[in-house]
């Protein structure tokens, strides 16, 4: 028979759980605590680089996806609409057409959409040749019965639905760049998995410290989370994935919980940096429930960001301090227009911004460290 516990070790039981919980969200509770502006009216969250690209008309991402919004768009089209602007724009080389390829050369891209009144969601993974990822994860939302297709499979699907399928996804640049490193890693290639993994990453940081690659191209990605008038919220991931991957790998992009995740009740939250990091601990979904559970999205965003270190065990991820060696960044936006960008670190050179748009127009605001420093400080 079980021994049952009595209310005063149940307390006990719990007091302990609450005290761990509190130990490990000591590097930021001590902080003071900013709560985000509320906003009246429709507004726009992506990462930095939705605020770069720019159309024929010169809007960037956040800015298209605002118009659109105002206009009496449905928030998930005007979201897409906004990341196909950096999807297509040759010279950034973390998202679609001439983003940096895996290791044998070839661009795999990712995405995830999910919208919050529909309660709908579809993704597509290692798609080949197709230059507008996110729009084909729409159309495995709205045209099947599935959230997620993958590699020639998804292929297929994209043609099936009319996209045009390319051979080659390269730029001159992003060609330019994958030959360098190609360059500085073949004497490797007779070196086990393991070790051979270890020095492909130590040339792309290398070339990361040359200028060869910005910091925060080496993993790519762009987020964008809308919300309408009416408190409709919904998200978009798209990504090249991290510079020289496994052929094959899958981050954390188009994994819904991961990469995206959209509750209509609730908000929305995004991420890029550290695929495997942020996907082992479903940090987006953790974000959303936080915020669920009555928390504001900074906070929401810094206890998402406590979970990944509580999970860093290794030691080839751990910098000198024993903190983990690599950023993770989640972008938040909840329904009553209240908004977060929130990092492990603070950027190489810099803060690490986040791009916003309201009536005021589009701005690029710094992020929540939630360590000072460098990853590998």
């Amino acid at each position: 028979m079980k021994k049952q516990i009595n209310r005063r070790h149940f307390v006990a039981a719990a007091s302990l759980g609450a005290l761990a919980s509190r130990s490990l969200a000591t590097a930021w509770a001590e902080a003071p605590q900013i709560v985000p502006k509320r906003v009246a009216g429709p507004i726009v969250v992506s990462s930095a680089n939705g605020n770069s690209s720019k159309d024929e008309e010169g809007l960037t991402c956040v800015a298209k996806a605002f118009k659109m919004i105002t206009g009496g768009a449905d928030v998930l089209d005007a979201v897409v609409a906004g990341v196909n602007i950096v999807e297509l724009d040759a010279e950034q080389t973390s998202v679609g057409y001439g983003g940096l390829p895996n290791a044998e050369g070839v661009v795999q891209l990712d995405a995830s959409v999910m919208h919050g009144p529909l309660k709908r969601a579809g993704a597509v993974a290692c798609l080949e040749g197709v230059r507008t990822p996110s729009l084909v994860a729409k159309k495995v939302m709205e045209e099947t019965d599935h959230h997620l297709l993958v590699g020639k499979d998804a292929q297929r699907f994209a043609r099936n639905m009319g996209f045009k399928i390319e051979k080659d996804m390269h730029t001159d640049k992003s060609r330019k760049i994958w030959l360098e490193w190609k360059r500085r890693t073949d004497p490797d290639h007779y070196l086990d998995p393991k070790r051979r993994a270890a020095a492909w990453q130590r040339a792309g940081r290398a070339m990361v410290a040359e200028g060869w690659i910005e910091p925060e191209h080496y993993y790519g990605t762009i987020n964008c989370l809308g919300l309408d008038s009416k408190g409709q919220v919904a998200g978009v991931t798209t990504t090249s994935g991290l510079a020289w991957k496994i052929p094959g790998r899958v981050g954390d992009s188009p994994i819904l919980g991961a990469g995206l995740y959209v509750a209509g009740e609730v908000g929305a939250a995004g991420s890029t940096g550290r695929g495997e990091a942020n996907l082992f601990s479903l940090g987006s979904f953790f974000v959303v429930e936080s915020m669920r559970n009555g928390m504001v999205p900074k906070d929401a965003g810094m206890a998402a960001l406590t979970r990944v270190v509580a999970n860093t065990i290794e030691k080839r991820l751990l910098n000198p301090r024993g903190k983990p060696n690599f950023n993770v960044v989640y972008y938040i936006l909840n329904v009553n227009g209240e908004h977060a960008g929130v990092s492990m670190y603070e950027a190489e050179e810099k803060t690490l911004r986040y791009a916003v748009c309201t009536e005021d127009g589009p701005k690029t605001l710094p992020t929540e460290p939630l360590f000072p420093g460098k990853p590998e400080d």
